[in-house]
């Protein structure tokens, strides 16, 4: 790759940056359109003739995380300068700093503020847990799958007809009876009992279709981990142009090893979408037999329909009547700018108790912690 002149602030700038982009993404990064937008505005709000300007824009903008920087470092060096320097000699990112300011304090702080300034530096895992999943690049969702098992899942409770003993609640008169008895009826101390706690039972249907393949194997790393946290309570299908329960493969301890066969048990993987028909499919088969009945349903689909919706959403109806809790995950949710008003997302909206988003970690945690308030 030829050099380019070492001035960047020539009438020619934009187009070099452009070229500095390409560049980037023949060596091995992930940069969209976005990204490459975001440097040229980045760049044209500072000073493009200053290097170390130019560097500190696209690192900013162009570099997923730490793991993209030696490849940037050396990217930039070839592209930038004709001369043959390290990339240990560009500048170092420099501690920014915050000054915590007492309550009460006077005056401007003095040497008591600046002996607690706090360095802020910006989390790589805290950025990954916010970035939409269809727009990360192969290392980072290795990274991001590790990331899975901090997630916490709390399996929700639902009351039990059955009772059992404690300290207060209720007066049991069965044993509070028995116990006199064994006095001669002489009166004696009250007992009482309280209604048990069950897991509530968790149904995950995932959509496996092709508009949903960016997402479809983070969805699923997410119902290994409910799966693992409450293995007896919780069932997983897959949907598409048919429908599959996975739940037996993601009981599997390893999640390589239960995406693995859950992938190799689907048989439409990336194919099309009938959710219509293979939610129809599932309550007829499992809802209606017990599986949706007071449970909490998850579809996890951003709702494109080929087939009928108002057959989809005839379903999602019948959901309703059966479960307890019925949320609809969608990866488009939680994006600037969407509206609930395609077809297959206006057909199910009335019968939902809540359409959340689903793009990244951070909407999986929050979906979660709906699941568990249930």
């Amino acid at each position: 790759m030829t050099a380019a002149p070492t001035d960047i602030s020539t009438d020619g700038a934009v187009g070099a940056f452009v070229a500095f982009t390409h560049a980037l993404r023949a060596a091995g990064l992930s940069i969209g359109p976005d990204r490459a937008q975001s440097f040229l505005d980045a760049t044209a709000r500072l000073d493009a003739g200053e290097r170390r300007h130019a560097y500190w824009a696209g690192r900013a903008t162009l570099c997923s995380g730490a793991d993209d920087f030696i490849v940037y470092d050396k990217t930039f060096e070839r592209w930038f300068t004709a001369e043959d320097r390290k990339p240990a000699e560009l500048p170092q990112v420099p501690t920014r700093y915050v000054t915590q300011a007492e309550i009460g304090a006077e005056g401007d702080g003095g040497e008591a503020s600046e002996n607690r300034l706090v360095a802020v530096l910006a989390s790589a895992e805290d950025v990954l847990r916010h970035r939409d999943i269809a727009g990360l690049s192969g290392i980072e969702r290795q990274h991001l799958s590790r990331l899975f098992a901090g997630l916490d899942v709390t399996p929700p409770l639902r009351r039990s007809r059955r009772r059992t003993r404690y300290r207060r609640g209720d007066i049991d008169p069965a044993r509070t009876v028995r116990d006199q008895l064994r006095r001669a009826g002489e009166p004696g101390p009250l007992r009482y009992r309280r209604e048990q706690q069950r897991t509530r039972r968790i149904v995950l249907l995932i959509d496996v279709s092709g508009s949903m393949e960016a997402y479809a194997d983070s969805l699923l790393r997410l119902a290994h981990r409910v799966v693992s946290a409450a293995p007896r309570s919780t069932e997983v299908f897959t949907l598409g142009t048919r429908l599959t329960r996975v739940t037996a493969a993601l009981r599997i301890k390893d999640p390589d090893d239960a995406l693995r066969v859950a992938g190799q048990a689907v048989p439409d993987w990336s194919g099309g979408t009938r959710l219509g028909e293979t939610l129809r499919a599932f309550v007829d088969r499992w809802g209606q037999r017990g599986v949706a009945r007071g449970s909490v349903i998850v579809i996890a689909s951003d709702g494109w329909e080929r087939g009928d919706t108002a057959l989809l959403g005839e379903q999602v109806h019948r959901l309703q009547r059966l479960a307890h809790l019925v949320l609809w995950s969608n990866p488009h949710r939680g994006k600037a700018g969407y509206a609930p008003i395609q077809g297959g997302i206006a057909a199910v909206l009335p019968y939902l108790d809540q359409l959340v988003a689903g793009h990244s970690l951070d909407a999986f945690a929050e979906l979660l912690e709906l699941i568990s308030d249930a």
